[in-house]
């Protein structure tokens, strides 16, 4: 960790203290309302919640804010997992006594829809001087300050890597207190990482260098970034308005990754369609997406992948069967910038509470 980019921010996070009083007495009476209402949830309560209190409890959540509508992302968790077993799982990440790191994996391996902005966020309520908050914003604060080993992909925000990042979290808050910081839970070094870090945008590409642990760990997990990539084109479909769906059955035989439907009028729906291709033959891509095109409602057929899996498509696809027009190739790279864009923009805009939460609902 570079320890001349900390202390400069931290001194600057002390000034604005100072200068700022009532925003910081705020931002501080928020964190410890969170901290009360979060806490106020034990094994048994959160056991015994109803879908309504479940709505309550999720929706509140920083990492709910991109969500215009949390009503229907709730409603996704309990359907996708079934209600009881989304509070047992939660109960035995919080209040388990087993080791954070298995825990926190077992979660993701079992949950659907439930990331790790979300259960670091949780977790972070319930033990704010234990649990950091772990999410994309934490990362390129943590990147500027030159942390190594920290997550590229979602699928590399692990157990032990969230161990690793409370860690740093907790010698920050070490450093808060020695120059003088009253609070210096890990809600506050949140705080401090958010407002005296640059924008995500101001930052350029990590000076860390890669291990060779995590490019075999990369290799190793083609099917957990293609299930991300997946994700991340049924959220910018659920925020662009769409009907978004992973695991489509579009045409017999041809079951795509995602599509987004839209109702026009009463006149039918258009489609789209995505089928995504990490790694290896690209024969059965070829196939799914000759069998979509051959449903008429279907717009485009989306080939989404790396660069050079992309020119890979381009040389193999048959000139004679795929229509051209209908075709249409997506970088990886592009879909994580339009997501992380879509993201930061209805999280801005929700801010503004211009649709009442009941009209969501």
């Amino acid at each position: 960790m570079n320890q001349k980019k900390l202390m400069a921010a931290i001194e600057r996070f002390h000034i604005r203290q100072r200068e700022t009083p009532d925003a910081i007495k705020e931002a501080v009476a928020e964190r410890r309302e969170r901290i009360a209402y979060y806490q106020s949830f034990s094994e048994e309560k959160l056991l015994a919640m109803s879908e309504d209190e479940f709505y309550e409890y999720i929706s509140q959540l920083w990492a709910m804010v991109i969500w215009g509508n949390k009503k229907y992302i709730v409603d996704k968790i309990i359907a996708d997992n079934g209600f009881s077993n989304v509070k047992k799982q939660l109960a035995v990440l919080i209040f388990g006594s087993g080791d954070i790191a298995k825990r926190w994996d077992d979660f993701l391996k079992k949950i659907k829809g439930m990331g790790a902005a979300t259960i670091s966020e949780l977790l972070s309520y319930h033990d704010p001087h234990k649990y950091m908050i772990f999410n994309g914003a934490t990362v390129k604060a943590l990147e500027y300050l030159e942390v190594p080993d920290l997550p590229k992909y979602n699928y590399q925000y692990s157990g032990k890597r969230f161990v690793h990042v409370c860690e740093i979290g907790k010698k920050i808050a070490a450093e808060m207190k020695t120059a003088g910081i009253d609070d210096t839970t890990l809600l506050a070094v949140d705080y401090l990482l958010w407002d005296e870090m640059p924008p995500a945008n101001e930052i350029s590409p990590s000076p860390v260098t890669v291990s060779p642990a995590a490019e075999t760990d990369k290799r190793q997990n083609q099917n957990s970034l293609h299930d991300e990539i997946k994700q991340k084109i049924v959220d910018i479909g659920v925020l662009l308005g769409f009907e978004s769906r992973p695991e489509v059955k579009i045409a017999p035989g041809a079951k795509v990754d995602v599509v987004w439907e839209v109702k026009i009028g009463n006149m039918g729906k258009a489609i789209y369609v995505f089928e995504v291709q990490s790694s290896g033959s690209i024969d059965s891509l070829i196939l799914n997406l000759l069998r979509a095109q051959s449903n008429a409602a279907v717009q485009a057929i989306v080939a989404v992948s790396t660069m050079e899996q992309i020119e890979k498509i381009k040389r193999e696809l048959p000139t004679d069967a795929i229509d051209r027009k209908k075709l249409k190739l997506w970088d990886f790279s592009d879909v994580e910038m339009v997501h992380d864009a879509l993201s930061k923009a209805h999280a801005s805009i929700n801010k503004l509470a211009l649709v009442p939460d009941g009209f969501c609902r």
